[in-house]
């Protein structure tokens, strides 16, 4: 049994060697780490949080249609999951403004064209 679950953590343990090879310092490891945030947990939340409302509003329409404690429950699940919705926004924004205020991330917003662009030379 220890033998599996050694080989378990192993497993899982390869990728991040991988991703050890390209962090060349802090700057970037916040950078992945913030890329891993922003492209997968933050979607993945978002879509836990709609299956949850879908799951509340067939609560809600078609399982409670003639049982009222049914149908109080997802009107409820469905209530939770719109304040969740509201939260996750609140505090995801937030975070954008913040790290668009301290300059943290991998992107700067420099225009390429037009007024306030970078001189350049041909």
């Amino acid at each position: 049994m220890k033998q599996k679950l050694a080989y378990i953590g192993v497993s899982f343990a390869f990728p991040f060697l991988a991703l050890a090879a390209s962090i060349n310092d802090i700057g970037d490891l916040g950078d992945t780490i913030l890329g891993i945030i922003n492209g997968t947990l933050v979607p993945l939340v978002f879509a836990i949080a709609f299956i949850v409302f879908l799951w509340g509003a067939f609560q809600t329409f078609i399982q409670g249609a003639n049982d009222d404690e049914v149908k109080t429950k997802g009107r409820n699940l469905m209530m939770w999951s719109i304040v969740g919705f509201a939260v996750m926004v609140s505090i995801w924004g937030l975070v954008n403004i913040l790290t668009g205020t301290f300059s943290v991330g991998s992107t700067l917003n420099t225009p390429t064209s037009g007024v306030g662009a970078p001189f350049q030379v041909k």
